[in-house]
């Protein structure tokens, strides 16, 4: 696996976080997001190019509809389903998510949908829970006892949702009552485990988006902030917190690329799936260190650090914690 970027992944970077900090609405900046070909690297690039960008997103507290977007194009093109969405998702004609795994457990790919055959016809009914942006996708790509499905969600019996969370983080219940689908694309459960430790590793690049976000944030405040006529980076003590949030924070970062890389190549990889996601949810407490150094300030929400503190909560918890993920380490299948 290379550590060090490529020119091309350094350049791919750059272009993102020119991109994100541009200060536009939400719609337009979805539409810049695609116009730069953002949406369409699931079609043009690899999982690695997806981990960069989503990297940036984190630092730049990205609207996660984007990557609800990606994930659900990338699961489309990974199990062959609902084809014709791929063009419109990967433009941005179309918002995407998906419900292919359990919330509370990346590894649970028990499907919740049942699927009723009526001659020719093919419906679809039950529930799925903490979808995210359910609210805004067009399709949503779900499992089922019958294979995996690509539902529009303007369909007759869909109906969505908003389930309460921390930070107001967008996710859904979606009900599905007998809506007509497509046939359902058989898959197995590798293609399906594979899918969702892609999926559970970019979050944790994600998170360590967050992370970086959070230091830069840290450390030129501790450097501005004086106590006792110096700056309070001068103090051994928020160095040292400092240097452990460093620690941990790459960490994070080589073992969420270590994931991506061995999942873009084919392997199910969940030994190292597991790993990342131990590793990413260390960002959390980085977070809480923030707030700790930032003093008083770390508090106030017009500083708008505890957008990041929520951001790294809930990308540590959905799909399971790390004390999910280490369960995840006995008996792991499709590792290298």
């Amino acid at each position: 696996m290379r550590v060090i970027p490529s020119q091309d992944e350094r350049d791919l970077a750059a272009m993102c976080r020119s991109v994100l900090a541009a200060d536009l609405k939400p719609d337009a900046q979805w539409k810049a997001l695609a116009s730069a070909g953002i949406l369409g690297l699931v079609v043009d690039a690899g999982l690695n190019d997806i981990g960069v960008f989503c990297v940036e997103a984190g630092r730049a507290l990205c609207p996660r509809v984007v990557q609800s977007t990606l994930y659900a194009a990338l699961a489309v093109d990974w199990l062959g389903v609902g084809s014709a969405w791929l063009p419109r998702l990967s433009s941005g004609e179309a918002r995407g998510t998906y419900a292919l795994f359990n919330p509370r457990d990346a590894a649970d790919v028990t499907p919740q949908l049942r699927v009723r055959r009526d001659g020719d016809t093919c419906r679809v009914s039950g529930d799925v829970h903490y979808v995210a942006d359910a609210d805004l996708a067009d399709v949503i790509v779900a499992s089922t006892d019958a294979g995996v499905v690509a539902v529009d969600t303007t369909a007759n019996g869909v109906d969505v949702e908003p389930l309460p969370i921390m930070g107001g983080f967008g996710v859904f219940t979606v009900r599905f009552d007998d809506v007509m689908i497509d046939e359902p694309t058989p898959v197995d459960e590798d293609q399906l485990r594979r899918t969702a430790n892609a999926l559970v590793a970019l979050d944790c690049l994600d998170l360590v988006g967050v992370g970086e976000a959070v230091i830069d944030r840290t450390v030129d405040y501790t450097k501005m902030r004086e106590q006792f006529g110096r700056p309070i980076a001068s103090f051994q003590a928020a160095q040292h917190m400092v240097a452990d949030m460093h620690i941990a924070l790459a960490a994070a970062r080589l073992a969420a690329q270590s994931a991506a890389f061995w999942v873009g190549r084919g392997k199910v990889a969940t030994r190292e799936t597991a790993i990342a996601r131990i590793r990413a949810a260390e960002v959390k407490k980085v977070t809480l260190d923030a707030h700790q150094l930032h003093g008083g300030m770390g508090y106030v929400v017009d500083t708008g650090l505890h957008l990041f503190s929520e951001r790294a909560r809930v990308l540590s918890t959905l799909g399971g914690g790390a004390d999910i993920a280490a369960k995840w380490l006995d008996g792991t299948r499709g590792s290298r």
